[in-house]
């Protein structure tokens, strides 16, 4: 057991599974590297909690929305740049990469309520000629990076 695991209190709890979700635990274990069950256990509760969290409240968060998409479908990459920039104070940066066959991967790192992410997420994830899109979130902030006054309007005088 790691360090960090001992230094929190834990408790103990007992559940029944079925044999063949227990196999597939038991397989899911030895491919993933985890310890034992319990941190296999633990680390997908976390991961459904935390989805949990996001789908319920507004807490501030970071993630990433990544995305897949045809680069040839007309406008399809100014609409997504329109929407980063409509959502300025919850999109942090963007890579995208061109791949094979006309297909473009696009990661934006994104920060925010997290119901507010989820509709940013949802408006990219919709567009015509995106094939797959999925957010992932985790309860943690990025450090601000300018002290001081809000943001200026564009066009602003500085």
């Amino acid at each position: 057991m790691r360090a960090t695991a001992r230094a929190r209190p834990v408790s103990r709890i007992s559940i029944s599974l079925p044999e063949d979700l227990l196999s597939d635990l038991d397989r899911m274990v030895e491919m993933r590297g985890f310890e034992s069950r319990s941190q296999a256990v633990n680390d997908m509760l976390h991961q459904f909690l935390l989805e949990h969290k996001c789908d319920q409240g507004d807490d501030v968060m970071v993630g990433i929305v990544a995305l897949f998409y045809k680069n040839t479908v007309p406008g399809l990459q100014k609409q997504l740049a329109d929407l980063q920039f409509q959502y300025i104070d919850e999109v942090i940066s963007s890579l995208h990469v061109h791949l094979m066959h006309n297909q473009t991967m696009e990661v934006i790192l994104v920060q925010g309520p997290a119901r507010k992410l989820q509709l940013i997420a949802d408006e990219m994830t919709s567009r015509r000629g995106v094939t797959s899109g999925k957010m992932h979130l985790i309860a943690a902030v990025i450090p601000q990076v300018h002290i001081g006054g809000a943001r200026q309007p564009q066009g602003a005088a500085t």
